[in-house]
């Protein structure tokens, strides 16, 4: 089975080909230099870009994959959740080439693709997925934070989620009272690389908790007010770059130590990890050093597929038709808040 998926569910247009499990072509337009202007994305302008970017976008991964469009046999996108101008881009479109093929058309949900994506590429292939259920799936940008059990192929169950800020937020919100670019995520990455994670002591919400949510909203502001109390730390590059890696120590806790409770109290063997923010340096090294200390096998998506990337949206469609998921209507609408 060969399928055209398409995402643009915020700021990133992309569209890849996948047969039988192997993604032939995954092309991304990204919308950073657009946003960094205004610190965060507009939604206005990502639909704009998407309109401007998805023709081109979908054609070059079509001419990569050496695939004609004739000879696809189902077309996907992303139905939610998302921004929602942004969303109905991409869904129309996918609908549109699959009415003029007359192939079958499947909408996605977002979240339930990045559960997919850390089998994507690397060995195992993704094809066997099924060896390494049940797992717990931590999924973690700028927009979610989640826990997931995914107890076979296709079936999952929710165990927690952000009860305010996600993880990925407070990491570019608190680069931004630092005064870094936007992005500010990968920004503080950098400089919490050279820096001291012991140096300051900020909370670990939720951490003790027995349940699997996340809250970052109380560290955020803990932050805001230390450097109200400490503005003098701007301008030290050394103290600065302690600040980022204790910053990021906190967020790395909670994610880090709340994953691994939860994988231990499932009796899971497997631990996987993606979105945005598992590309951060220190959530990747400490995730796989966690999982190794506990007997646990780490599964991590590779960067290039934990942003958003239509490549996941193609592996997952791809395994719900051939499992026997009926396609989708060609008239079903978007979900921007569709709960996992």
């Amino acid at each position: 089975m060969k399928v055209l998926a398409l995402e643009t569910s915020c700021d990133e247009t992309s569209a890849a080909v996948v047969r039988d499990g192997r993604v032939l072509a995954n092309v991304v337009s990204s919308q950073i230099a657009l946003h960094a202007e205004y610190g965060g994305v507009v939604p206005e302008l990502a639909t704009r870009e998407h309109l401007r970017n998805l023709m081109p976008v979908a054609q070059a991964a079509l001419r990569e994959a050496a695939v004609t469009p004739a000879s696809l046999d189902a077309v996907a996108a992303t139905r939610g959740p998302g921004l929602p101008s942004a969303l109905l881009v991409g869904l129309r479109a996918a609908q549109a080439v699959a009415f003029a093929l007359g192939k079958p058309f499947l909408g996605v949900h977002h979240h339930e693709a990045h559960l997919y994506s850390p089998w994507i590429g690397g060995e195992p292939p993704c094809a066997d997925f099924t060896a390494f259920q049940p797992n717990v799936s931590l999924v973690v940008s700028g927009g979610h934070t989640l826990l997931v059990l995914v107890e076979a192929e296709l079936r999952h169950r929710l165990l927690g989620s952000t009860v305010d800020d996600a993880a990925g937020e407070c990491f570019d919100k608190v680069a931004k009272l630092i005064g870094l670019p936007y992005p500010g995520g990968p920004a503080l990455d950098r400089l919490a690389q050279e820096g001291n994670a012991r140096a300051f002591d900020f909370p670990r919400p939720m951490l003790s908790d027995p349940d699997d949510d996340f809250s970052f909203s109380g560290l955020k502001t803990s932050v805001r007010y230390f450097l109200r109390d400490h503005q003098e730390i701007l301008d030290d590059g050394n103290r600065l770059r302690d600040l980022c890696a204790s910053v990021q120590s906190a967020i790395v806790d909670v994610l880090v130590g709340k994953t691994i409770k939860a994988a231990r109290r499932c009796g899971v063997r497997c631990v996987t990890a993606s979105g945005g923010v598992t590309c951060n340096s220190s959530l990747r090294a400490e995730l796989v050093a966690a999982c190794q200390r506990d007997g646990f096998t780490p599964r991590l998506a590779e960067r290039a597929f934990c942003t958003d990337n239509a490549a996941m949206v193609g592996v997952l469609a791809e395994r719900k038709l051939t499992s026997g998921v009926a396609p989708s209507d060609l008239d079903e609408e978007i979900q921007p808040s569709w709960a996992l």
